[in-house]
């Protein structure tokens, strides 16, 4: 895995050689023709370096740039795909200029790289800056659009800017990048309404913004052999029916700043349904094999107001704050009070767990442990809460830290220690033997909102909402409202 001095390295190292590519005269693309251009110029190559300090990739190679891009009016691209396909590499980008609420979060306005309607865009060795408001930094809109970006550095520091943007059925393909986001609501990886599909391999992903997990997903993504950290949000926020997984991922996360007055826990994964119309509801997904994740501050899992799965196998799970819990399932600030709760089904593949399980009244939860698997924590330690099933393959163990409250059991005789402790089945004291339960049904939801569109039709780049599409009417504001709806994205 990449060590952390050579995330401060890669990170250091952008600011200075941007200035290097942009000392020389550059290329400003205000039209799609102007790119064409640039892209057979024979200028000569600039060192992506300045007294001796290259620019590398994850990977270690540095970067050498022999062009550069910028855009600054407001909502316009340095680079546009639009049905085409495009190749750019070696290239410095440089956005600035603002943009504000859906145009830009869900349609791509301002973005500093932009693919739609179908096109296609080949991005390797690249240096990618934004500093703007609503300014992503490599954005891939609707059904048929693809862009692949390897081998590249990008960084963005303006409010509501993320790394890599998805949304509308688009595809983003990205390898072995380093990508730090600075602003509010700015994740590294991010999607929004109609979603998409992400396969992210290798490299370096940190956010240091309120509101900024590393990843923010309303779509399908799946992240490879990378180290990830934010130092203020969540690392992880899945929004509907949608689904993570996570292969060999270092993840460390520090939330410690509150993007929302929705909620009152801090976590490093968070599993929910802002009812906002950007994500259908319906079965979400977390699966994490292998890897790291490490919480600095409050509760592992929170899950609210969806149906979701989380996947466990050979993880290594930390949690540095003694006072938070593994997972809690809970009412919060979204959806309808009574019916706002978290219904989980947690699996555990030899996997080690550490910590309280909390569910809530209007929540649910079955823990399912196999291959060697071990829970050493309580459940409900406070008291009959919400309805909780427990299941141990005969290879798996429960340790009890605290008495502990569940609806259901089945297990073998000797798989609960109940270390000193009393467990209650339906109110009665478990008395150790062999038990037999049944798991909870969940109630999954399928659709949308009404008025939501999937079908990758939301106008051109920078156009207008389809008909029926929300435009703008989150609850509270929008990602960058003030207040915030979201958690982060």
């Amino acid at each position: 895995m990449i060590k952390r001095f050579e995330q401060v390295l890669l990170c250091g190292f952008i600011g200075v050689s941007l200035a290097a590519c942009t000392a020389q005269t550059p290329v400003t693309n205000s039209s799609d023709d102007t790119e064409k251009n640039v892209e057979n110029s024979t200028e000569e190559v600039i060192p992506a370096a300045v007294d001796g300090s290259a620019v590398v990739i994850p990977s270690g190679e540095s970067i050498e740039i022999n062009k550069t891009l910028e855009s600054s009016a407001d909502g316009e691209h340095a680079i546009t795909a639009d049905g085409e396909s495009l190749v750019y590499t070696n290239t410095a980008v440089n956005k600035t200029g603002d943009s504000s609420g859906d145009e830009a979060d869900f349609y791509g306005e301002n973005a500093a790289i932009f693919a739609t309607n179908g096109g296609t865009l080949e991005l390797s060795d690249m240096i990618i800056t934004t500093n703007g408001t609503h300014a992503n930094a490599v954005f891939s809109y609707g059904d048929g659009t693809v862009v692949t970006v390897k081998d590249s550095v990008i960084e963005t520091s303006g409010n509501c800017s993320g790394g890599l943007m998805t949304t509308g059925g688009g595809t983003m393909i990205a390898e072995n990048l380093n990508i730090h986001t600075t602003g509010n609501s700015s994740a590294a990886i991010r999607s929004d309404r109609g979603g998409g599909t992400v396969t992210v391999t290798g490299g370096i992903y940190s956010t240091d913004g309120t509101g900024s997990s590393v990843i923010y997903y309303t779509a399908d993504i799946t992240v490879n052999d990378a180290v990830m950290e934010s130092t203020a949000s969540q690392g992880i926020v899945v929004e509907g029916k949608n689904s993570v997984t996570l292969n060999n991922v270092e993840l460390t996360a520090d939330n410690n700043t509150k993007n929302s007055n929705k909620s009152d826990y801090y976590q490093a994964v968070m599993v929910y349904q802002s009812m906002s119309g950007d994500a259908a509801e319906g079965l979400s997904s977390f699966t994490m094999t292998g890897g790291t994740l490490t919480n600095k501050n409050g509760d592992i899992f929170f899950v609210n107001n969806t149906v979701t799965e989380i996947n466990l196998n050979d993880a290594t799970i930390i949690n540095e704050d003694k006072e938070g819990v593994f997972l809690r399932a809970a009412a919060a600030g979204w959806g309808n009070e009574g019916s706002n709760g978290g219904q989980v089904t947690l699996t555990a593949v030899s996997q080690e767990i550490s910590g309280d399980i909390l569910v809530d009244s209007v929540s649910n939860t079955n823990l399912i442990l196999t291959n060697d698997s071990v829970f050493t924590g309580a459940v409900n330690p406070g008291g009959e809460e919400g309805e909780v099933y427990v299941e141990l393959d005969s290879s798996s163990k429960w340790v009890l830290t605290e008495d502990s409250y569940i609806t259901s059991l089945t297990c073998e005789e000797g798989a609960v220690d109940l270390n000193g402790h009393k467990l209650y089945i339906n109110g009665e004291v478990y008395g150790g033997g062999a038990s037999t339960g049944e798991r909870i049904e969940a109630v999954v939801t399928s659709g949308g909102h009404s008025g939501m569109s999937h079908d990758g039709e939301h106008g051109g780049p920078g156009g207008t909402p389809p008909d029926g599409a929300p435009g703008g009417t989150r609850p509270e504001g929008g990602p960058c409202g003030e207040p915030p709806a979201k958690p982060g994205n």
